[in-house]
């Protein structure tokens, strides 16, 4: 798909006058998200689910949990529908991880190439999966370039509703609440931490595009090839607007042969995540350096880590991994589903990031 764009877009660049036109107009055809509904009249409904106790496809049920699937409803007009999956483990959960997949997606996929289930529930978490429609985008992503969703509305309020459902329904720990994705997953997971941070113990984000910057599909692609040119706008017009907006600790996964998300994202979401931090309060770390795996002619390429960290104390609160050779993937994930690639274990990255912090309530 990405390639595809990639090709649209240059053709565009490369004509001139009402050939540009028909190109552009191309380009936007191949990216536009399907027609928004019509605006129901219906009074509110309290949000509710319906059901389906069925097994997610291509999952098993696996040993020591089970899996629950729903349709959430929203309860403000237009009211939303999202589906999801729910990993309970037998044992009571103590926490939630939300996982946002990425573009081309969906929850089945997600969770089948990551396994954050399996590793999650080792410690006892519960894990949601919420699924973005093909109905709201045609390719299943979500929309974290919608100036509505940048405010907190949109599918990042409706995953917000969902998430305190989810708590008060299965008495879940709601000091260790934790949100993580990939791609537009990532991009819609920083958006949940920044407007809605009274939820979040902390976050992850992998190849995850930088904040603010962009308000049409167009203008996401550029900033997921270029990063933006004032990062720290979209960050000070929000502490602007709320000054005691409290940080959210993240931890930060990129490829450095990413070609979807360039790495310029990763190090412009650092200073993104810093910026809400009071000056000075940071200290960064020095840089480590931790190899993966062997090289061999079967494998000519490292995964070597490198990890840098800015704590306040002893306490890190935020964390970047770039990791060599990786491209557009979750590290570590099943390579037998797509955006998921051999390398150091990201489930595992930020599992054990996420023990380290709890939100005070």
């Amino acid at each position: 798909m990405f390639n595809k764009l990639n090709r649209l877009w240059m053709r565009s660049l490369a004509k001139t006058g009402k050939s540009r036109i028909r190109a552009v107009s191309t380009l936007l055809k191949a990216v536009q998200t399907a027609p928004r509904r019509a605006r129901s009249t219906a009074k509110p409904k309290t949000p509710s689910v319906a059901n389906m106790p069925t097994a997610p496809r291509r999952l098993r049920e696996p040993q020591g949990g089970s899996w629950h699937s729903a349709i959430f409803a929203g309860a403000k007009l237009p009211v939303r529908h999202m589906r999801y999956r729910l990993f309970l483990p037998d044992t009571g959960s103590a926490g939630l991880v939300v996982m946002l997949h990425g573009c081309q997606q969906n929850a089945d996929d997600f969770a089948a190439g990551t396994g954050m289930h399996r590793l999650a529930a080792a410690k006892g978490y519960a894990v949601l999966y919420p699924e973005q429609s093909a109905r709201s985008h045609p390719h299943r992503c979500w929309k974290w370039y919608d100036a509505a969703t940048q405010r907190g509305g949109g599918d990042a309020e409706t995953i917000a509703a969902m998430i305190e459902m989810i708590v008060a329904r299965y008495a879940i720990d709601g000091s260790r609440v934790y949100v993580c994705g990939i791609s537009a997953g990532a991009a819609m997971a920083h958006i949940l931490a920044l407007t809605h941070p009274h939820l979040m113990a902390a976050v992850g984000l992998h190849s995850g595009p930088v904040f603010g910057s962009a308000r049409t599909a167009v203008g996401a692609y550029g900033v997921m090839q270029h990063g933006s040119a004032t990062p720290l706008a979209p960050m000070r017009a929000l502490l602007a607007r709320q000054p005691g907006l409290p940080p959210v600790p993240a931890i930060i996964v990129g490829g450095g042969d990413d070609e979807v998300v360039r790495p310029v994202n990763q190090l412009q979401l650092v200073r993104q995540c810093s910026e809400l931090y009071r000056p000075g309060s940071l200290v960064a770390a020095p840089v480590q350096a931790k190899p993966f795996g062997r090289v061999s002619k079967a494998w000519p390429r490292k995964r070597a880590m490198r990890i840098s960290d800015y704590t306040a104390g002893s306490a890190v609160m935020i964390r970047s991994v770039q990791i060599e050779g990786l491209g557009h993937a979750w590290s570590g994930g099943d390579e037998a589903f797509s955006f998921n690639a051999r390398g150091p274990d990201a489930g595992k990255l930020m599992l054990e990031f996420f023990a380290r912090h709890r939100r005070k309530i």
